[in-house]
């Protein structure tokens, strides 16, 4: 029993359609490709900067907090929400940052608080200000904090940086807690209070504590002193979160020459510190507003001295570096933030985009071939399929569905449109069906 034909091909009466989807498909094809391979570039490589980022800062009335205020200000300008969370200082700044279920994208953060922890998934923006340790007593001719040893020593709040640093600085001076020194959980105005009521011998004033005012009022009383560090070089040896600043004289009060000499001091200073994966663009926008914040002179700096690059412990960020030596990119001083963080992803995406334009170029000739040849492969498949029935045991019904296929060829061939290119392989095809025609005339010697 002889096997069933296939169905014969159907081959379309308007051959102006396929046509135009020869000359398009290639062209949606690669287009296709390329939208898929810049939105994959986009998403992996250069994602467009949040719209909204988190900073620790510390307590409300601190000057982390105000500094924290004063960015938020800034960046608000540019379309970007920055929530400031309070908190207790630099140590709870620190583990919310290294900690990913806080979701806290930056913070301020005093040297001296990152021993023992792993801060490689952190990087600095770069040191905004001075936190200076001074260091009161009651008394005169202390310039040693070694020489406090056995005495009451006021050295901050639990859990504070304060108290931490203090901690370091005394146990360099063999001063540990569970001697003969009692150390006093006080800072600030408490501690000031204490000194001058005589509960304690010493206090250690770290940052807010040391306000000019509270220093002054220090100052002004009978026989309380401001420590000189006298070795405030071998500190910044010692600590490289260090460095050694000077109170001039004059400094704290001109008319009255307050301090009447020099003061040498020590102190950490404060690094803006972020995760790894801040986005550009907000590095730039965050640094702008460190210099429109902290750029002034003070009474500890001078005017240009901060943001400074010159990261302590942590890996300055090269977004960080780049914006030190450059400043701001063409497009982000020019055009709104918005508008230049478009302008400067699409020049991201420019190399990209020419690497796979080449040879999306040379794919499209390759795919238009394909789609012509295959038109013509599709009429040489049933010319086959009718050979194959004229030199098979055929009825005269089955030789004339054979004709009909052949008439049906022919006819589709008269309205198919065939670029010049392909002229040669379109008529070859037409000698190739007469072939086909006398083949299955010859075999069963008649024509229908």
């Amino acid at each position: 029993m002889k096997a069933p034909r296939s169905r014969p091909p159907h081959f379309p009466g308007d051959q102006s359609h396929a046509e135009w989807r020869d000359h398009t498909l290639p062209y949606v094809i690669v287009a296709a490709l390329i939208v898929l391979m810049v939105t994959l570039i986009v998403w992996l490589v250069d994602p467009a900067p949040p719209k909204t980022i988190t900073m620790s800062a510390g307590p409300h009335d601190s000057s982390f907090f105000v500094a924290a205020d004063q960015y938020k200000k800034i960046l608000a300008h540019n379309g970007i929400t920055l929530n400031v969370l309070e908190s207790d200082g630099s140590v709870q700044n620190l583990r919310r940052l290294l900690d990913p279920k806080q979701h806290v994208d930056l913070a301020l953060v005093q040297g001296g608080v990152a021993d023992g922890l792993d801060t490689s998934s952190l990087m600095s923006l770069g040191s905004v200000f001075y936190i200076p340790v001074v260091v009161f007593y009651r008394g005169t001719g202390i310039n040693e904090l070694s020489e406090l040893e056995g005495k009451r020593i006021a050295i901050g709040r639990e859990g504070s940086g304060t108290r931490l640093l203090a901690l370091k600085l005394l146990e360099a001076n063999g001063i540990e807690p569970g001697g003969d020194t009692v150390l006093v959980p006080s800072d600030g105005l408490q501690a000031a209070t204490q000194l001058v009521a005589g509960d304690v011998d010493a206090a250690i004033l770290n940052g807010d504590s040391a306000t000019r005012g509270l220093m002054l009022r220090l100052l002004r009383v009978p026989g309380i002193s401001v420590m000189d560090f006298d070795e405030a070089s071998a500190y910044t040896r010692r600590f490289p979160y260090l460095d050694e600043i000077d109170l001039p004289p004059g400094v704290l009060d001109l008319k009255r020459r307050i301090p009447p000499v020099t003061v040498h001091l020590i102190s950490p200073t404060v690094e803006l510190v972020a995760r790894t994966n801040l986005h550009p663009a907000i590095s730039d926008l965050l640094i702008e507003a460190a210099q429109e914040v902290h750029g002034m002179p003070g009474l500890l700096q001078h005017a240009g001295e901060f943001p400074s690059p010159v990261a302590h412990e942590y890996q300055i960020s090269e977004d960080a570096q780049r914006y030190y030596k450059t400043g701001k990119s063409f497009l982000y001083r020019t055009l709104p933030f918005w508008l230049a963080s478009i302008g400067d992803r699409t020049l991201v995406l420019l190399l990209p985009m020419a690497v796979l334009l080449f040879p999306a170029m040379r794919l499209i000739p390759a795919l238009y071939r394909w789609r012509v040849r295959s038109r013509i492969y599709r009429y040489y498949g049933a010319l086959i399929a009718i050979e194959r029935g004229a030199l098979a045991d055929s009825s005269d019904a089955e030789r004339k569905q054979l004709f009909a296929e052949l008439d049906q060829i022919e006819a589709s061939l008269n309205r198919l449109r065939m670029p010049l290119a392909y002229a040669d392989a379109f008529y070859v095809l037409r000698e190739h069906v007469g072939f086909v025609r006398g083949r299955l005339a010859a075999a069963h010697g008649s024509h229908p």
